[in-house]
């Protein structure tokens, strides 16, 4: 047996006793994945069959606030029930909290009735008593980046065995990027060492058919157009870069980039970290610039006017481009993930979108839902 495949066996051995995972396989969904927005299968390179998923950072992370292992089980069962069938996580949520959550629901489901994304580019190792700024809690795992060949294997297998399923259907280079504070300008230096390394590999993985598609997974604009550049991505998660607060270097840029290579989005942060929906954060932070709180209370004002909900045109703004394959609201509580999935379903008007348009609050060439 190949070590991966026994990592694998193991973590799902243990996991299936858990009573949680026992109520995970035996609950029935109440919105049928059918009825969401799904992806054709026409394109060249891999896409996710899923428009609408769920991001696993900010409740399933602890990234605001400690959730309890039921509340988080609660969030995960609540957006089966409501048809998600896409789950992204990372090493880095939580230090391995969120990847070891999401097995609470996907060990047990079975194998093709999810598709689930995971990243590279952060080795954990444990370190007792261990706590990290943007977590909540004591997370007892530190963290090495490494993105060569044997790093990205070494990753991949960690996840595998920490969210106790057989396979990965995208994986992210992660946040190899100048936001990174760990990387600064030096995230060329890391960009290099996963052009010769992580990148080959997932490529080579691809081949193998271990993986569907691979990208980078990042908050800003030069790494995912070098990526695009130097080597053959299928996907990438691009946070924060396209919503209606921000979207005009995506838009203008990068999307140009991408469709002549066929690569697709998929974009975190639609909402800015909730920013649209109407809390306090701002992409993964409190506060926002008060050029960006001025933007929202126009859109607020445009949005009441006309008596639509801005967080359902924000969420139907980032899926409307041919690009974009799928969106990751996140969540912490079970009714934002309630109130995202109707949001898909809503109607709104084109004179909101005209209206933005004329203001100049959305670009003249951006794709709006007809």
């Amino acid at each position: 047996m190949e070590r991966r495949d026994f990592l694998t066996a193991v973590a799902g051995t243990g996991l299936a006793l858990s009573p949680l995972l026992s109520a995970a396989a035996t609950s029935g969904s109440v919105r049928a994945p059918e009825a969401l927005p799904v992806n054709s299968d026409q394109s060249k390179r891999y896409r996710p069959t899923h428009r609408i998923g769920l991001g696993g950072a900010i409740g399933l992370g602890n990234m605001r606030r400690v959730l309890t292992e039921k509340e988080a089980f609660e969030l995960l069962q609540t957006a089966w029930e409501e048809g998600i069938r896409y789950y992204d996580t990372s090493p880095w949520y939580g230090l391995g909290i969120s990847e070891r959550r999401h097995a609470m629901l996907l060990a047990a489901k079975e194998l093709g009735s999810y598709e689930i994304s995971s990243k590279i580019g952060r080795l954990l190792e444990p370190d007792p008593g261990y706590d990290h700024d943007g977590w909540e809690g004591v997370n007892n795992f530190n963290y090495t980046y490494d993105y060569s060949a044997s790093g990205t294997r070494r990753s991949i297998e960690d996840s595998l065995q920490r969210m106790g399923v057989p396979s990965l259907d995208m994986v992210f280079i992660h946040d190899l990027s100048p936001d990174n504070v760990d990387m600064g300008e030096n995230w060329r230096d890391y960009f290099q060492t996963a052009l010769n390394g992580a990148m080959p590999e997932l490529i080579k993985m691809r081949e193998e058919g271990l993986i569907k598609g691979w990208g980078m997974g990042v908050n800003t604009i030069p790494p995912a157009q070098a990526a695009i550049e130097q080597s053959d991505p299928d996907v990438i998660l691009l946070a924060t870069q396209y919503s209606l607060l921000k979207h005009d270097d995506a838009l203008n840029r990068l999307f140009p980039l991408a469709e002549q290579r066929e690569v697709s989005f998929v974009l975190g942060a639609p909402l800015n970290s909730g920013y649209l929906a109407g809390n306090n954060y701002y992409n993964y932070k409190k506060g926002a610039p008060e050029h960006i709180h001025q933007r929202r209370e126009q859109y607020r004002k445009l949005a009441k006017e006309m008596n639509i909900d801005l967080r359902t045109a924000a969420l139907q703004f980032c899926n409307t481009p041919n690009v974009v394959s799928a969106i990751l609201p996140g969540a912490s509580k079970p009714e934002h993930i309630r109130e995202n999935m109707a949001s898909l379903s809503a109607s709104i008007p084109s004179e909101f979108w005209e209206a933005a348009k004329r203001k100049g609050l959305i670009e003249e060439n951006a794709p709006v839902p007809v």
